[in-house]
């Protein structure tokens, strides 16, 4: 009887023992982080102590996000002596040692780096002595008028008298915010006043996305590099991950992370529909759609984004949050989610917590400026078999041409525009395309998602050209500047080159990519030639331009 009175007394204190035990651990990192707070605020790059369970709990919520098993998790790792969040290792992280692109990050932050602030429009290159851009863009081709705007071919009639929201204007007659939440104005808002990202949609009409010399476009890019990122979410669909960045001034931008360095080239087993997207493809293509004189895609920056105070701390994405780590290297990781590549073995990671991407600008909500998707005629399989319709039948163009919207209006001819700056670009993944609801069918074509681009320069993909080779058919505007950017005073790598350099983060392409353009403008020029010879000049080329212009009747293929 004593012996089992003992047995049931020691039963007790183990008990106990281990009860305490869950206590000290479930208190302990509290503890830790009370008793390393001091030390905590020497993590650089952030230079702010980042504690990874510092989010908002929702009202009402127990304890908001991430769990606590979670949270130890990380905390555990973070204390390991060779951790990317230990003291000791970021303080072996010298000034002297940074890379080009901290630097470059530190500079913008203290206004010193000139290229990330000076002014890529197209009114300072005309002020740069000895620019070819800026002598494009003064060319009689770059200068022509568009016809007269009525209120239906502007996507939004401002009424001066209809106040938008005074936090997203920015305009400091606004006072600061009352307690009740409202904002108290000492004056009258002009569209004038209106944050950079609202004047560009406001700038939209029937017929382009922004004008020549806007000079809101060059300040919005400014903005996409400069302002405070506010929250990030994850866009839903898609293959791979892209992310919403939100700004102070209330605009927002699609962001895609750096996936492969400026000279890796697609494999050439790869799938078209499998390869990565590229963020420096995304910015290249904005400057190449300028220089065609195209405008249909939204303006793009490129930028070097802290992962730990822009993306991480900021998120109220729990899925996003929870897919964060810190890899062998003693770098920031994460992969989100999505169909494609987002596992730990694709994650995107720092240097050390520093990633480089590229900004696109968002389009209007859809509440407000509803957009059509359309099926591209000439779309791919996306099969490892089959083959589309347009690749077996030679004549597929024809059938094209009687369904509407291609039987009428310049549709078919915004198709071969669309064509010619994917080649350029060599561009496989145009599977769909988007116009503004309001404008109906005549209108332009947005050129959406370019992220697959500039992905081999030693290869030009002929098929990619194949509804301009069925159905012989071109722009005059669009077929002179070619010809014009064929030529050695306006040689398109060489503008493409000088327009990249304003970007933060030139060089975007490396020499072959450049080469590759001119190769392929060359390539380009020669299918339209063939067209002319077999067609004649008139069947081939649609007048766009009335009187303007010069009618050459033959395209001129420069030999080099």
């Amino acid at each position: 009887m004593i012996l089992f009175r003992k047995f049931r007394v020691l039963v007790l204190m183990v008990f106990l023992i281990a009860c305490s035990m869950h206590i000290m651990i479930d208190l302990l990192p509290k503890l830790e982080r009370r008793g390393t707070s001091a030390c905590l605020c020497s993590h650089a790059p952030s230079e702010e102590p980042q504690n990874w369970a510092k989010h908002r709990a929702k009202p009402g919520s127990e304890s908001g996000w991430p769990n606590k098993h979670t949270l130890r998790i990380l905390q555990d790792f973070s204390n390991e002596p060779n951790s990317n969040l230990s003291s000791h290792s970021r303080e072996k992280i010298t000034v002297g040692e940074k890379s080009e692109t901290l630097k470059r990050i530190e500079r913008l932050k203290t206004g010193d780096d000139k290229r990330a602030t000076r002014d890529s429009s197209f009114r300072k290159h005309a002020a740069v002595k000895g620019s070819k851009l800026s002598a494009l863009f003064q060319h009689p081709l770059y200068l022509r008028p568009l016809p007269p705007l009525a209120d239906e071919d502007t996507l939004f009639n401002v009424n001066t008298d209809i106040r938008f929201d005074p936090k997203a204007a920015e305009n400091p007659e606004w006072q600061g915010e009352e307690k009740d939440g409202d904002y108290a104005t000492t004056g009258k808002i002009s569209p004038d006043s209106y944050p950079n990202w609202l004047r560009f949609h406001i700038g939209i009409n029937r017929y382009e996305l922004y004008s020549r010399h806007n000079p809101v476009i060059d300040a919005m890019l400014k903005d996409l590099i400069s302002q405070q990122i506010t929250s990030v979410a994850m866009k839903s669909g898609g293959t791979q991950l892209k992310l919403i960045m939100t700004f102070q001034n209330y605009g927002q931008a699609l962001f895609k992370p750096m996936k492969q360095t400026r000279e890796q080239e697609t494999p050439p087993d790869f799938f078209y529909f499998s390869d990565f997207e590229r963020h420096n493809a995304e910015i290249a293509a904005y400057h190449l759609d300028r220089i065609l004189d195209f405008r249909r895609v939204p303006p793009v920056a490129g930028r070097v984004v802290n992962m730990t105070k822009e993306i991480r701390d900021v998120t109220r994405d729990k899925k996003l949050w929870r897919t964060f780590f810190i890899s062998p290297a003693n770098n920031i990781c994460f992969y989100g989610e999505c169909s494609y590549y987002c596992s730990t073995e694709h994650a995107l990671c720092g240097k050390p917590d520093q990633i480089e991407g590229s900004l696109a600008a968002f389009l209007p909500d859809l509440a407000l400026a509803k957009r059509r998707t359309w099926r591209n005629p000439w779309r791919r399989s996306y099969h490892k078999r089959k083959k589309a319709e347009w690749e077996v039948d030679p004549d597929y163009c024809e059938e094209v041409k009687q369904t509407p919207p291609y039987d009428s209006g310049t549709r078919l001819l915004d198709i071969m525009d669309m064509t010619i700056f994917d080649f350029l670009m060599g561009n496989m993944d145009r599977h769909h395309y988007e116009t503004f609801e309001k404008f109906g069918n005549e209108t332009f074509i947005i050129h959406l998602d370019n992220g697959r681009g500039f992905g081999k320069h030693s290869h030009d993909e002929l098929s990619i050209l194949v509804p301009l080779s069925q159905c012989c058919r071109v722009k005059k505007s669009t077929h002179l500047r070619l010809q014009l950017l064929a030529k050695e005073e306006y040689r398109l790598s060489v503008l493409m080159e000088e327009s990249l350099q304003t970007d933060t983060l030139s060089p975007i392409l490396i020499k072959p990519h450049l080469d590759a353009m001119d190769r392929r403008l060359r390539l380009v020029l020669q299918v339209l030639a063939d067209c002319i010879e077999k067609e004649g000049y008139t069947n081939v080329v649609e007048d766009d331009m009335g009187t303007e212009g010069t009618d050459t009747g033959t395209v001129s293929v420069p030999q080099r």
